[in-house]
C-alpha cells in the first residue's frame, strides 16, 4: 500500500488532470487533421496548406504534457540521488523502470504532436523528391498514437512518484532504542544512608560473644 501525503496527493491529481488534457487534445487533433482533400496545389511542386484546429490542439496538447513531466520530476528529484540502504531493492528497481519508460515515452508523444502540428499550420511548401511532387500531410492515427504515449508517460510517471516516496517513507531507519538494549544510565536501588545508632554495652557485648 502506498502512503500518500496531501502534497503529494495534490501533485499526483495535477500531473493526473494535465496528462488527461494532453490525450484528450491530442484525439481532437487527431480527428481535425488536414486531410488530402485539403490541400490544394497552387503550382507544380507548390502545396497550399489550409489552417486547421489540430495546429493549435497538437501545440497544446504538447504543452501540457511537457509541463506535466517537468512537474512530476521536480517533484520527485533526481533519482541518482534517491538510492539509500534503506531503499529496498524492488522499489528501487520499479522506480527505475517507470523513469526511463515515462522519458522514452514523453520525448516519442511530444516530438509527434510537434510535428504533427506543424504539418497542420496554414502554408505553402514546395515538395520535390526525385522528379516527383509530393503534398506531404500528416497520416491517419499520428495523433492518436501521441495520445496514447502521453497517457503511458503521464501514468508511468506518477507510479514512479509513488514509487519513490513510499520506499523513502518505509526505509527511514528506525530510532537506535527500538526493540534493543537500553542505553540510559544504570538504575542502582536506592540506599538508606540514614545512621543508625547502637548502645556502647551492646556493641561490646557483641565483639565478646
Amino acid at each position: 500500500m502506498w502512503r500518500i501525503e496531501r502534497k503529494g496527493l495534490v501533485i499526483c491529481l495535477l500531473v493526473g488532470f494535465l496528462g488527461l488534457i494532453s490525450v484528450v487534445l491530442g484525439f481532437a487533433a487527431e480527428g481535425t487533421r488536414i486531410k488530402v482533400s485539403q490541400v490544394n496545389e497552387t503550382s507544380p511542386g507548390v502545396c497550399s496548406y489550409p489552417r486547421s484546429p489540430a495546429y493549435g490542439l497538437g501545440i497544446t496538447s504538447a504543452l501540457s504534457l511537457l509541463i506535466a513531466q517537468i512537474i512530476i520530476n521536480f517533484a520527485s528529484g533526481c533519482i541518482c540521488c534517491r538510492r539509500n540502504p534503506y531503499t529496498s531493492t524492488t522499489h528501487w528497481t520499479l522506480a527505475l523502470v517507470c523513469f526511463i519508460v515515462s522519458w522514452f515515452t514523453f520525448v516519442v508523444a511530444f516530438l509527434l504532436l510537434l510535428g504533427g502540428a506543424a504539418l497542420n499550420d496554414q502554408h505553402e511548401a514546395e515538395n520535390v523528391y526525385l522528379g516527383y511532387y509530393y503534398c506531404y500531410v500528416v497520416k491517419p492515427g499520428v495523433f492518436a498514437m501521441a495520445s496514447v504515449l502521453s497517457l503511458a508517460s503521464v501514468t508511468l510517471s506518477i507510479l514512479y512518484f509513488l514509487t519513490i516516496s513510499s520506499s523513502k517513507s518505509v526505509g527511514s531507519p528506525s530510532l537506535p532504542n527500538e526493540g534493543g538494549v537500553a542505553m540510559g544510565q544504570a538504575q542502582i536501588p536506592p540506599t538508606s544512608h540514614d545512621p543508625v545508632f547502637v548502645h556502647e554495652d551492646t556493641y561490646i557485648r557483641r565483639q565478646f560473644t
